[in-house]
Formats: structure tokens, C-alpha cells, sequence
């Protein structure tokens, strides 16, 4: 009979004692958290980033990734948008009662892998464990500490007029990769999530370009569409955007179109917008594309229409983006 996680490894007794060490240290153990403190003891040193999140996403295994991998890189990634070397992160498991403990290893191992290709420490976390119904499979929460590059200057209100959009990727990969798979939404698809850590290619164009660099943010919940609303609204400037230039795999596309879904609204886990000094347009853009063939320049600011986004068609028609309104796509992150 498989092992399953049952109360008493939450209870802080003897079972909480296995499944820590024979689970989470055995595969995260490192330095910092074989002290085995309530917290963790740390060396940094210049202005530092924090960040937090919580991952409820299901199904908790999708292709392409899973929650444990979609934690890490969640936090990785938001401490990245502050132009910050991640350094240290926490991990926190809400796990329900009855949870399979070979998926709850094969989490962990995925929290393992991706913390090492991102080059940051699992360092401190806490382990709950609730009754069969009052959760479901797995919750996760992740808080971050980066360096932040002293280059950086990444700052909402240092967007200005003429300034140049870019993204580093296809949209929409990771929220279809979700409904491709969702109970009750099931059709053939072979997308996959785009899920990754983006700290080295943010490294990239700070150590490079410096302030000229002067926004970031990661297209998660809400998709593209979403956080360039965000910034309209409090730049009081507006938005040109090249609907051609936003990529969309065809698979992706096609996927959107059966569900009835805009991909600019739909969610990513390893895209980012990036706002810059149109000085320095072509070098960022190449710079892009020397890691992703389809990363491209989107759009620019403008000042002719303040706090509204427009979409030229590749066609030479226009239309106003609006904001997103309700939850487009629950639970995919």
C-alpha cells in the first residue's frame, strides 16, 4: 500500500520528524537549513529585495512542470522584476490529508531541481498538514531575499514618453498548458508550460544597460494584457501595442481560440515585459533574442492617448485593450 501523508505529520511529533528528514532535508538539506532553526541566519550585503507568493495551482502536476517548480520560479522571477539577485528563499507546504508522499517527494526533488538551476538557496519553511477536505492535494508559499544589481533602477515612475515594450517569449503557453489538462476541459494538446527562472537574462540587460533599463514585470496572473493596465494606470500615460509582434505558438493559439480565450489575457510563468530608453532598443531586442528567437519589441509609450492601451492589427486597424474583467483562468498559479 503506497504511503500517504495522514495529520500526524503535521502534528510536530514523531511523523513530522520523518517526513522532514527523510523528505525535505534529505533533498534540500544544505548549510543554512540543517541549523535547523525556527529561522535562518544570513550574510548579505547592499539593498536587498523581498518578495512573497502562494501557489494553488491545479492540476498540480501539468505538462511541462508542477507547483513545486512553478514556487520557486514564481519567487525567483518577482525579486528579478525588482532588479535583484535572488538569493535565499523560504518554503512553506499546506498539505492536505491523504496526499500520495511519492508526489510529495516528486515536489520536492522538483523544488530541488529548479532552486539549483537558478542558483538559490532553500533556507528556511514550515510544514502543515490539514484534514481530508479543508484543503486540496497541496498549497505552497514561497518568500524570496535578493541583492538588488546596484545598476538597477527599476521604478514604476521612470517610465517615459517614447520609451520601447519588449517581451522575451511566446505568450499564453502556461495558462493553456493548465486548461489543456483541467478536469472537465481536457482536449489533445502537447503545450507545455513555459515555466523558468528569468533572473540570468534580467542580469543580462541591468549589468549592460543600467538604468536605462527602466521597468520589469513578469506576465503572470492576467497575462500581458494585465500588467501593462497596471502601468497605464498610474503613469497616466498610454500604450501603442503591435499585435503581430506579440508571438503566440500556433498550438497555443488554436487552444485559445476553442475556449474562446485572448492570449494577451491569458497567463505566462517565464515571460516578462521589459520598458526601456528607446536609445537602446535594437541592442536590448537583440540582446532578447539571442536567448529566444521570438522575443520582440511590442509597442512604446505614448502620450497621445493617457492611460488607455491601443492594439494596431496587422491589418492597420485599432482597437482599445480593455482591462481585464472577473478571473479569466482560476488557479494557474
Amino acid at each position: 500500500m503506497k504511503e500517504i501523508i495522514n495529520l500526524q505529520h503535521g502534528g510536530g511529533g514523531e511523523e513530522t520528524h520523518k517526513l522532514l528528514t527523510n523528505v525535505i532535508f534529505k533533498h534540500l538539506g544544505n548549510s543554512v537549513l540543517n541549523v535547523k532553526h525556527d529561522g535562518a541566519f544570513l550574510n548579505l550585503n547592499g539593498m536587498l529585495a523581498f518578495s512573497t507568493d502562494s501557489y494553488v495551482v491545479s492540476p498540480i502536476f501539468f505538462k511541462g512542470g508542477n507547483i513545486g517548480e512553478l514556487a520557486v520560479n514564481g519567487t525567483v522571477n518577482d525579486l528579478s522584476m525588482c532588479g535583484a539577485e535572488p538569493k535565499y528563499l523560504s518554503l512553506s507546504f499546506i498539505i492536505e490529508e491523504g496526499f500520495p508522499m511519492e508526489d510529495f517527494e516528486k515536489v520536492v526533488l522538483s523544488i530541488k531541481k529548479t532552486a539549483e538551476n537558478a542558483q538559490v538557496q532553500i533556507v528556511t519553511g514550515d510544514t502543515k498538514v490539514v484534514e481530508r477536505g479543508k484543503g486540496d492535494k497541496i498549497y505552497i508559499n514561497t518568500s524570496g531575499i535578493g541583492v538588488v544589481n546596484p545598476k538597477a533602477d527599476i521604478k514604476i515612475q521612470n517610465i517615459r514618453e517614447k520609451d520601447v515594450i519588449f517581451i522575451n517569449a511566446p505568450i499564453a503557453s502556461h495558462g493553456m498548458a493548465i486548461m489543456s489538462e483541467r478536469e472537465g476541459l481536457q482536449f489533445e494538446s502537447d503545450i507545455v508550460s513555459d515555466t523558468r527562472n528569468l533572473n540570468f537574462t534580467v542580469k543580462k540587460l541591468i549589468d549592460t544597460f543600467g538604468d536605462k533599463i527602466h521597468f520589469l514585470r513578469d506576465a503572470t496572473r492576467g497575462g500581458l494584457a494585465s500588467i501593462l493596465h497596471e502601468i497605464v494606470s498610474e503613469i497616466r500615460l498610454g500604450i501603442d501595442l503591435f499585435e503581430e509582434n506579440i508571438k503566440v505558438e500556433d498550438q497555443v493559439r488554436s487552444a485559445c481560440e476553442i475556449l474562446g480565450l485572448d492570449p494577451v489575457y491569458v497567463a505566462n510563468e517565464g515571460v516578462f515585459a521589459c520598458i526601456a530608453d528607446e536609445t537602446i532598443a535594437g541592442e536590448v531586442l537583440a540582446m532578447l533574442r539571442s536567448e529566444n528567437p521570438n522575443a520582440s519589441q511590442i509597442g512604446s509609450i505614448t502620450s497621445e492617448h493617457p492611460s488607455k492601451i491601443i492594439m494596431e492589427s496587422a491589418f492597420g486597424g485599432k482597437h482599445v485593450v480593455h482591462a481585464l474583467a472577473g478571473e479569466q483562468l482560476p488557479r494557474i498559479c
